[in-house]
């Protein structure tokens, strides 16, 4: 059993009969009052982010995860395939579990937490930000990098993404994958 003190991001709890990964959570100590702690949690296994407050010193049931490391190997509908860089054993996870499979290219590397007493697959943490080549986007415009406008452009992996307007087919661009937003143009 764990108290409140010990809640951090990516801490995987038990909360009304189900596993709840914890996005972010917000010390509070009012002038008035006892402190508690304001968490946003995530459901693994319906996706549903709910917000919640825990008082200060709530007994709160951890769940033992171990990560690994797995590369992504393909997609089959809304199933998605990968591979235990360690053992090479595959397993097959449900597209509602990622947070961004639009953004996912095969061969990336990401990290799976798995419950370490049932062996079921948690969470997938995606790298923090991913390179994907445009696949389509209108002509960009030479010099047109003052104002703030964007376009939609589509990656390889079939996501639609904004970015400024300079960008062209064929440039390689960097992606937030917590957000999906583009943070830069990659040049090799």
């Amino acid at each position: 059993m764990a108290s409140t003190s010990d809640i951090r991001n990516g801490l995987c709890i038990k909360y009304n009969n189900d596993i709840y990964k914890i996005i972010e959570f917000l010390h509070v100590k009012p002038g008035k009052g006892p402190a508690f702690v304001r968490t946003k949690l995530k459901s693994l296994t319906n996706g549903k982010v709910l917000d919640n407050t825990f008082s200060a010193g709530h007994k709160i049931d951890e769940v033992r995860v171990e990560t690994h490391t797995f590369q992504y190997l393909y997609a089959e509908g809304d199933q998605f395939h990968f591979m235990n860089n360690e053992s090479f054993e595959q397993i097959t996870l449900d597209k509602k579990v990622l947070d961004a499979p639009d953004l996912l290219k095969e061969g990336t590397n990401v990290m799976i937490q798995i419950n370490a007493e049932t062996e079921a697959p948690l969470s997938v943490d995606m790298p923090a930000s991913i390179v994907l080549e445009v696949t389509y986007a209108e002509p960009g415009v030479k010099g047109n990098t003052a104002t703030n406008a964007t376009k939609p452009a589509t990656v390889e992996t079939g996501a639609t993404v904004n970015v400024p307007l300079f960008i062209n087919e064929g440039d390689k661009i960097k992606i937030d994958t917590a957000t999906g937003n583009y943070m830069e143009r990659v040049k090799e």
